[in-house]
């Protein structure tokens, strides 16, 4: 299962220090070391959310996610979305964009920090959104008891996470945003892309259901099920663009928790492919990562793990909001996320035990219940087995 699921990951690894030692010694192996386990750490809450939404897609578009996916991840979000933002925001073209990042990268990073505003707006709401819709839903398990149920009762409300987002993002403008018409105009975008592939993913989603007559196959493997003819390819076709409306959601959300690994990777090292290699080596972990949760059924073990992820999800929007007016350094985001979903790891083993305690006095119960409705027999002839006391019936 390791080997299986983790192969390319080790494979991509042991590339990525080969090429680092190759084009900068020690030290660049061990900037790209570096940034690879900051990218996990800033990330592992992603894989745990990336694993609820993969298992509702098919084993194909789970491929295309570990395939085509991490190219988009590498050079797409970590790579090319930068060059697209110091561009946009220095009036420069690709060329002269790609030309400063090759040339004089530390002044390339420089206006990639200038950018961070806008950058933290959209994925900061974007998070936030994913947050308050998991908060403001009622759900079979509760971790934070106290404040979840009380926040589902509320989240009745219609588009409730819409109109706090909105207020959220209002105050944070005002407060902390030294251009804040630009940073609201991203904080709205990111909004409305989460409103917008969220939403689609759900309508194809209810295609495919409804013109499966009954609901043929399971979530996570496809179309599923033996139908015959036209109807087969009608629920492939539904099953396919709710897939990919999955996947393009995957990717923006990948996005959105890179964009701050991205801005902060500047702070360890100015060359770009160094940079490169490392947040690389990280991405392909967390996408293994992803598959591993999914296949050993952790999030069904672990009830409260993606309740700890999503709090942790929360937090992070929150530093990126944060951040519009002040820095917030990376190492403190990693810690919190790490610790959100260490407790909720432990919060979930301890309820499993107290479930297998409950389940096995429950089973000693019923064991005594049967035997002590049991018959005397010439194996117990004063029932002993009946009463539990020998010679008294």
């Amino acid at each position: 299962m390791i080997i299986r699921t983790f192969g390319w990951s080790f494979g991509v690894t042991a590339l990525g220090l080969v090429a680092a030692l190759a084009l900068g010694g020690p030290g660049a192996l061990a900037l790209v070391a570096i940034l690879a386990v900051l990218e996990i750490s800033l990330s592992f809450d992603n894989a745990v959310v990336n694993a609820r939404v993969i298992e509702r897609m098919s084993r194909f578009w789970q491929r295309m996610f570990l395939t085509a996916g991490i190219v988009i991840a590498v050079f797409g979000m970590r790579l090319a979305f930068p060059l697209l933002i110091v561009g946009v925001t220095a009036h420069l073209s690709p060329g002269e964009a790609i030309g400063l990042a090759l040339n004089d990268p530390a002044e390339y990073g420089r206006r990639l920090h200038e950018a961070h505003p806008l950058i933290a707006a959209f994925g900061g709401m974007f998070l936030l959104m994913i947050f308050l819709d998991f908060v403001f839903e009622e759900r079979e398990f509760a971790w934070l008891a106290w404040l979840e149920r009380p926040l589902a009762k509320i989240g009745k409300l219609d588009q409730l996470s819409v109109v706090v987002a909105l207020a959220v993002l209002l105050s944070a403008t005002s407060v902390a945003a030294s251009e804040p018409d630009g940073v609201l105009g991203a904080g709205v975008l990111g909004i409305v892309t989460y409103l917008l592939v969220n939403s689609l993913g759900k309508l194809f989603e209810a295609g495919g259901t409804d013109e499966d007559d009954g609901g043929v196959g399971a979530p996570g493997d496809g179309a599923g099920g033996s139908v015959g003819g036209s109807a087969a390819r009608k629920v492939g076709d539904a099953v396919g663009r709710a897939g990919f409306f999955l996947f393009l959601y995957l990717e923006v959300l990948d996005a959105s928790f890179s964009f701050d690994g991205v801005v902060g990777a500047f702070a360890i090292s100015d060359d770009l492919l160094v940079i490169a290699l490392g947040l690389g080596i990280g991405a392909m972990y967390i996408r293994s990562l992803t598959i591993f949760l999914v296949r050993r059924g952790t999030l069904n073990e672990y009830v409260y793990l993606e309740h700890g992820a999503h709090w942790a999800i929360g937090v992070l929007a929150a530093i990126m909001l944060i951040g519009l007016g002040h820095d917030v350094p990376e190492i403190v985001t990693g810690l919190i996320g790490l610790a959100f979903i260490g407790t909720a790891m432990l919060s979930s083993t301890l309820r499993n035990r107290r479930v297998a305690g409950a389940a096995g006095d429950v089973r000693d119960h019923a064991h005594g219940t049967v035997l002590a409705g049991a018959p005397a027999s010439s194996a117990d002839p004063v029932g002993t087995l009946k009463t539990g006391t020998p010679g008294r019936n």
